[in-house]
């Protein structure tokens, strides 16, 4: 039976949905920004015939499609939330709000929606076990992180773009058995890794009329609803559209893998053994990162009871 094992960390809370022993789902959330579900007061600080408009509140900035008739600039309206922000190469596409008239209220965090799925959910805590890791979460980061996916008989490359999300096959053996193996491989890590929006799949030129079908039919079978897809055309190319409520896993990690590599370090600090050393090394991006965020030390140092230092490799901290 699948359950999720949720974990409080130190500027992150993580979560994976974990069956048979191997992660189906893997989810991160960090601290600010507007979430999900969140309906909110806002002034309208842009208004534009044609495009996306922009709120303002204390909660940050989001874009509306559909300013409702009579609003102007300056303007109060009460919003909600229906896309988060999305990290892009040198910006940020701000949150996605729609108009409301429902009750003010925050979203659901990432706790709340693992108890909102239907399957159990286990707390962990520092002092026990790694589960997560015996899941396979280091190996999940890796691959979102890389973009190199093993599956048998092939391999997968994952590559994010402002466009789409992008999925290259490659692999010996018959085209048609690698490409139908591939779809599945695919389709389980669009789930893994949270993508939505479009994505598309470049698989090796299947020929045959019911090969091309066997493609489909596997995407179909492994990937849950809802998205829609196009069929497999003669180049071998297929597309998916998702809905895209916030940030893959990979365009998370990949927007600042510095902050990625130091919330790691602070995992794997938070989980040594008694006696916990005052002072660990870390590369000096790491250090230089942290320096910048000394809440999260301090609160390594609470969690640990001990006044946590850190010194680079070469001698210098």
């Amino acid at each position: 039976m699948a359950e999720w094992l949720y974990e409080a960390g130190i500027g992150e809370a993580r979560a994976a949905l974990v069956e048979d022993g191997r992660i189906i789902e893997a989810r991160i959330e960090r601290p600010g920004g507007l979430r999900v579900g969140t309906v909110f007061d806002a002034r309208l600080v842009e208004r534009v015939a044609a495009g996306l408009s922009r709120v303002e509140s204390e909660a940050g900035a989001a874009v509306i499609a559909q300013v409702p008739q009579g609003v102007t600039e300056g303007a109060r309206l009460r919003v909600e939330v229906v896309r988060e922000a999305l990290p892009e190469a040198g910006r940020i596409k701000l949150a996605k709000v729609v108009a409301s008239d429902a009750a003010l209220v925050e979203g659901p965090d990432l706790l709340a929606l693992c108890e909102a799925s239907g399957h159990p959910v286990r707390t962990l805590h520092a002092h026990e076990p790694d589960a997560l890791e015996a899941a396979g979460w280091s190996e999940v980061l890796d691959e979102a992180l890389t973009g190199e996916i093993a599956f048998a008989g092939g391999a997968l490359r994952l590559s994010p773009t402002p466009a789409m999300t992008l999925f290259d096959v490659d692999g010996p053996g018959t085209t048609a058995a690698l490409a139908v193996a591939a779809a599945a491989a695919t389709a389980q890590a669009i789930v893994r890794h949270d993508i939505g929006g479009s994505i598309g799949i470049d698989f090796p030129t299947v020929t045959g009329k019911a090969e091309r079908l066997a493609v489909a039919a596997a995407i179909d079978a492994a990937l849950p609803q809802p998205f829609e897809r196009t069929a497999l055309n003669g180049f071998g190319f297929l597309q998916i559209v998702r809905p895209r409520p916030r940030a893959s896993l990979p365009e998370l990690l990949r927007s600042d893998p510095v902050a990625a590599e130091a919330l790691a370090l602070l995992r794997q600090i938070e989980r040594t053994p008694p006696p916990v050393p005052a002072e660990h090394i870390a590369s000096l991006r790491v250090i230089a990162w942290l320096d910048r965020n000394p809440h999260l030390i301090a609160e390594l140092s609470r969690r640990s009871g001990v006044a946590i230092t850190l010194r680079g490799s070469n001698g210098q901290g």
